[in-house]
């Protein structure tokens, strides 16, 4: 396993951010190998290194790519793949996952197909995280958001949020209600809920002895 701490380059905190050290403690609970699916610039692959055997990251921008292999150079076990996980034979040869994440990526998938995706590469006993945004559909949707601002800001000034980090963005399109529904059909006992920071968190363990 790679040692703790050995990486610790250009950290930072924003909203996504806020849920890696809960992310890393999961996954440090099976070690193995770890898949972050969007890895963007390689945050969250430098942490999760410190507490898996292996960890590869799959990115579409190959900048950001770039960035990430930079992160990572000479960390053990660590591996960056530009690719989209969609696309056919981009996960060639990686195999399956102790732990999958997914942190602000689903959004920018087709919902039912991306998680069709993302549970195909978790092992056996392996489990599947995602932190994701969903788009306002209700009228409590956009009440808890605009009750959320003032709170939010609060917690990103002292934090020393930083919004900007280079890597490509895009708009939620689903509501957590019809996220919420994908996932109750696809990942059937996967466990979700609405979370801080405008996210929502969404957990599946694939059964032991469950093939694809």
């Amino acid at each position: 396993m790679s040692a703790a701490g050995t990486a610790h380059s250009n950290r930072y905190w924003n909203h996504n951010a806020a849920f890696h050290n809960e992310l890393v403690a999961d996954a440090a609970r099976r070690g193995g190998r770890a898949l972050d699916v969007g890895c963007g610039e390689g945050l969250l692959m430098e942490r999760l290194a410190a507490v898996c055997d292996q960890v590869v990251g799959i990115e579409t921008d190959p900048d950001t790519a770039s960035r990430a292999r930079a992160r990572l150079a000479g960390l053990p076990g660590a591996d960056v793949r530009q690719a989209d996980v969609l696309a056919p034979g981009a996960a060639d040869g990686l195999g399956e996952f102790d732990t999958v994440t997914c942190v602000a990526v689903l959004h920018h998938l087709p919902l039912e197909v991306g998680l069709e995706r993302l549970a195909a590469l978790v092992a056996p006993g392996g489990r599947l995280l995602i932190v994701g945004l969903a788009a306002n559909a209700s009228a409590w949707d956009w009440a808890l958001s605009a009750m959320s601002v003032v709170p939010i800001r609060i917690a990103s000034l002292l934090h020393g949020e930083r919004r900007d980090v280079g890597v490509p963005t895009a708009p939620a399109r689903e509501s957590l209600q019809e996220i919420r529904a994908a996932s109750a059909r696809i990942l059937p006992g996967s466990r979700m809920r609405r979370r801080f920071y405008w996210r929502y968190s969404l957990v599946w363990d694939r059964p032991m002895g469950a093939g694809q």
